[in-house]
């Protein structure tokens, strides 16, 4: 992501649930009040994920609510929307795929040069013990944070 990028939503729980290996930048094909909505903030990457049908890679349970100022058309908050990425990069996703315990998870939402923009990310799953590691790691960090702050303003 570049420094022009504003974020709109991060998919945090993505972090702490998986190993990301790789990560694609990719656009999105949204209806003009899909749009509207993901410029006010209005969506959530609860459980969201994406899978390769036919060639063509989609994302799922991104729910990007209804435009609220819109009187005639509203677009469906929970339909799967595809994602734009070159025939190269949906053929080596597919191979990583195939391969045991990998998935596709999107990370972030932004908008770069005023289009919608989605960074996805090759991921597999943590275990347990994992999870409880990225918690001790995180515990550490900020005690440590803590004590040079603490060291600074002695």
């Amino acid at each position: 992501m570049s420094e022009n990028a504003k974020i709109i939503a991060q998919n945090k729980k993505a972090r702490f649930n998986y190993f990301v290996e790789d990560t694609y930048e990719c656009g999105v094909v949204l209806e003009g009040t899909e749009v509207k909505s993901v410029k006010n903030g209005s969506i959530s990457m609860v459980d969201a994920f994406a899978e390769i049908t036919d060639g063509e890679v989609w994302v799922r349970n991104v729910h990007i609510a209804e435009y609220s100022f819109s009187s005639i058309f509203n677009h469906n908050p929970d339909r799967k929307k595809k994602l734009l990425l070159h025939r190269e990069e949906i053929k080596r996703l597919q191979r990583k795929v195939e391969e045991k315990g990998y998935t596709l998870i999107p990370l972030d939402i932004y908008l770069k040069n005023g289009r919608v923009k989605i960074t996805l990310g090759v991921c597999k799953g943590k275990k347990l013990y994992d999870k409880r590691d990225t918690i001790k790691q995180r515990d550490l960090d900020r005690e440590m944070s803590r004590d040079f702050r603490k060291d600074l303003n002695s």
